[in-house]
């Protein structure tokens, strides 16, 4: 049998698979993160903190000038010291490899759309700062995690940086 000239062409397309064994975090997964990361800071900030006050604020009622000015201080570098481990801990774990305090304890991290490695930059500056920013639109927030919901599990600030979260 010969074949018809005037027949449309055809071809066998396959689909391609990559498997790239990325393993997506699951959506309480990453919730127990984001608390446990709240928990976290405010214990390392603001529960040595609240301590300082504590222990400042009636010395300081009962005692006159200098040295209630001096109880204060020391409150307030009690805090910037917490503030400082706590952004420094962050700091290195994000950089190594994409993982909060939390992320880290946990067990999953940030890598690109790709599973690639995520960047530093992109994890601060989009995931974050961006993410800050657009919280003064009003119910933005809500609409921002509620894309957790999708196929994908990315929240908005996911979809913005080109992130996924992973198993570690």
């Amino acid at each position: 049998m010969m074949a018809n000239p005037y027949a449309p062409p055809q071809a066998v397309v396959t689909d391609v698979v990559r498997d790239t064994g990325i393993v997506p975090a699951d959506r309480g997964t990453r919730l127990g993160a984001v608390l446990l990361d709240s928990v976290i800071a405010g214990a390392m900030i603001m529960l040595p903190t609240g301590i300082a006050m504590a222990v400042a604020l009636p010395m300081a009622s009962t005692q006159q000038g200098n040295a209630a000015i001096v109880m204060l201080v020391v409150a307030l570098l009690v805090f910037v010291a917490g503030f400082g481990v706590w952004g420094w801990l962050t700091f290195k774990f994000v950089n190594e490899n994409g993982q909060t305090i939390a992320k880290k304890i946990i067990g999953i991290k940030v890598v690109r759309a790709d599973g690639s490695p995520a960047s530093l930059g992109r994890i601060f500056w989009l995931r974050n700062v961006v993410n800050v920013l657009l919280g003064v639109i009003p119910l933005y927030n809500l609409v921002e995690v509620l894309f957790i919901f999708g196929d994908e599990r990315q929240c908005l600030h996911d979809k913005i940086a080109d992130t996924i979260v992973v198993r570690a």
